[in-house]
């Protein structure tokens, strides 16, 4: 579902020296799978979560995200890309303040080619993340966890192929972070590919897979064997 070879990702700092945020990173991650990438401030994980997620094209090497090589790829062939096959999920939720829960998760709706039975989708998704009770609040009548399943759901409108996670539970309390590490374990064992950069422990934990990097390469790799079920969220 996933791969990066030989990625190399520069800055040029303030004093002009050029700064290797990534060096020489190669990474695969299988469809249905559930990734961690963990690592200190600065070691690259983000910057690889943009570079898979085809936000950042300024970089060396080769990137393939399901079936589809980023490099070279125009801006509105990368929106297309990421409209079509990657659903985000940030740290701050990124939602439309006066918008409702139900109009945030239809938001996709309005940069890629959605079918008259979107609003119904859009329902069918606050209730499958537990918030169909709430579609029509805003989200100042929302708690951090309900944000964030918002901003899960719609991630998942499009029916993407990958889920791409910044810090997803960064904002949340320890009992609501749970909630959310939860919903994203059964995203996956209902066959989607996950994978969430992250700070903390209990996202580790959770995962199938956990990747470190430490000064932009990779340090290590180890494996939980859970099972998985297929099948499309």
């Amino acid at each position: 579902m996933i791969r990066a070879r030989d990625i190399v990702k520069e800055y040029v700092d303030g004093d002009g020296s050029r700064v290797k945020v990534l060096d020489g990173l190669s990474l695969e991650v299988e469809a249905g799978d559930f990734v961690a990438v963990v690592g200190s401030s600065g070691s690259g994980k983000s910057t690889l979560l943009h570079l898979l997620g085809g936000l950042d094209v300024h970089y060396t090497g080769e990137v393939e995200v399901a079936g589809v090589k980023l490099r070279g790829l125009k801006d509105r062939q990368l929106a297309r890309f990421r409209n079509l096959h990657v659903g985000f999920v940030f740290q701050s939720f990124h939602l439309i303040p006066n918008l409702s829960a139900v109009e945030n998760v239809l938001l996709p709706s309005h940069f890629g080619s959605v079918t008259a039975e979107g609003r119904k989708r859009a329902e069918f998704l606050l209730d499958r993340v537990g918030l169909l009770a709430k579609k029509n609040r805003e989200p100042v009548r929302l708690s951090g966890g309900e944000r964030q399943r918002v901003a899960i759901a719609r991630a998942l409108f499009t029916g993407p192929k990958v889920l791409l996670c910044d810090e997803p539970t960064g904002n949340l309390d320890a009992a609501t972070g749970d909630g959310v590490i939860q919903l994203f374990q059964e995203l996956h064992r209902d066959g989607l590919t996950v994978l969430a950069v992250t700070h903390e422990e209990r996202m580790r934990d959770a995962a199938r897979r956990v990747v470190r990097l430490k000064e932009g390469r990779l340090l290590e790799e180890s494996l939980v064997e859970r099972p998985s079920v297929g099948g499309a969220p």
